[in-house]
């Protein structure tokens, strides 16, 4: 079929020049490509910008489209690389004070990762004291073009008390990250207790309002809870589109976040995965030397977190493995092995299992850092790092050691924040964990280990 197409649209005239199209199904996407620029406003999608002009290439990139239609997703929906930013545990300038990022080496950190190939950006709401989006724009939507990345963002249910709650968030994100739109927008965090705030304020209809608007490329969530749970939620909301797991070696059989069981679901449901914690905030990076062993006497060249990261980037059904780097250092050797990026053999994913069973026997309170239990705790005890801090001095087959630097480090650590014992029970940051962990029993242990 040959010719010259006139579409009235919007309001608008779109003409297509003498373009070959093979089957109405290519006509179909690129008029669909047009119709999301015009009522975005972009003007990426038009045919002068884009020379939709039917070469080789161009043929080349169209069956590249149609057969990701034919699996579920859309012409710019998975990225060329699967590395994310996960702009959560960005560098400080004041470590006392989770907003006071360092913007200057965040524009570092963005510029390798954007020189090297990677797209896929990651914020939220809440991440560093709620500074993280704003960050997002001086480091990144202010200094590259719209086109060049992609952005990701979410709605947590702690903070949507009413309907108009949702827009005036939605609209405050579109202001501190200056992105125009979001091509990736969740539902954050979404466990059992979580979930009727969801539904009350009818949120997953309201998120695929957002894309109905052009505001929003790609309606999904976040989860922690169980497969089941998972399994219901696909099956009711079949429109989301990709869901956001914690998912790591340590975690792959864990009785409590169940990334297996996740995983398999999204399979199940042939949604794409995006990867949170694969390094388990940290805890694959600095292991027990008896787990780190079993990488360094395989290949002493690769870092720690380079197994974590790559295991989860190895699984087929994984589109974005997102990392919170926080130096140029972790940027630098995260992005020199995800370049171009080599799959674990079967022997080298045997390997991650056998260093997760020295681990999982060795810690003691099995917590990623991501700081959620922080932001509204009345006494501004530092959790994650008390609990890094007693991790390190229980690693020794869990029995109680003497005196050691971390002592000092509690007490260094609890002249700024608020001490383990200060604890007043309120319940605030159980009901916020990821984990799901017993935060106000292992808040009394550290105390009973650090205050005696």
């Amino acid at each position: 079929m040959a010719g010259r197409f006139v579409v009235r649209i919007c309001e608008k005239t779109v003409v297509f020049g003498s373009f070959l199209f093979e089957d109405l199904l290519v006509f179909l996407l690129v008029a669909d490509s047009i119709l999301y620029g015009i009522l975005t406003g972009s003007e990426k999608h038009s045919i002068s910008n884009t020379k939709l002009c039917y070469t080789n290439s161009y043929r080349e990139h169209f069956y590249s489209i149609m057969e990701n239609s034919r699996k579920g997703y859309t012409m710019d929906f998975k990225p060329n690389k699967k590395l994310g930013f996960g702009l959560m545990r960005m560098p400080q300038t004041d470590p006392a004070h989770a907003s006071a990022v360092d913007v200057e080496q965040v524009k570092k950190m963005v510029d390798i990762f954007m020189e090297k190939g990677f797209t896929y950006f990651d914020t939220a709401w809440m991440y560093n004291g709620f500074a993280s989006e704003k960050v997002a724009k001086e480091a990144l939507t202010s200094r590259y073009p719209r086109e060049s990345f992609t952005l990701a963002t979410k709605l947590h249910a702690g903070f949507v008390k009413s309907f108009e709650d949702r827009d005036n968030i939605f609209n405050a994100q579109l202001e501190k990250t200056g992105a125009g739109y979001f091509d990736y927008y969740l539902l954050h965090g979404i466990e059992a207790g979580m979930l009727p705030t969801y539904e009350k304020y009818d949120c997953f209809r309201w998120l695929l309002d957002k894309k109905a608007q052009g505001l929003v490329k790609h309606a999904g969530f976040s989860f922690h809870d169980t497969p089941e749970l998972l399994d219901e939620l696909l099956t009711k909301y079949p429109e989301m589109e990709f869901v956001q797991i914690q998912l790591n070696y340590l975690d792959w059989e864990s009785e409590w976040i169940q990334s297996r069981g996740c995983y398999e679901v999204c399979v199940k449901h042939n949604k794409p995965v995006i990867v949170m914690e694969p390094v388990k905030g940290g805890s694959l990076a600095k292991m027990p030397e008896a787990a780190a062993n079993v990488f360094t006497s395989y290949d002493a060249g690769k870092s720690l977190p380079s197994w974590a990261i790559r295991f989860a980037a190895s699984l087929p059904n994984v589109m974005v493995v997102l990392s919170g780097m926080s130096s140029l250092e972790q940027m630098e050797d995260n992005t020199s092995f995800m370049q171009d990026f080599v799959p674990l053999t079967e022997e080298e994913k045997n390997m991650c299992f056998k260093a997760a069973e020295i681990i999982n026997s060795q810690i003691a309170i099995p917590c990623t850092g991501c700081s959620y239990c922080t932001e509204g705790c009345p006494q501004q005890i530092a959790i994650p790092q008390y609990f890094s801090l007693y991790n390190e001095d229980m690693r020794e087959d869990l029995e109680e050691k003497g005196w050691t630097v971390n002592f000092t480090n509690y007490n260094i650590t609890a002249s700024k924040f608020g001490k383990a014992s200060d604890c007043v029970e309120c319940g605030q940051c159980e009901e916020v964990c990821p984990q799901h962990l017993p935060i106000i029993e292992n808040l009394k242990k550290v105390a009973a280990h650090y205050e005696h």
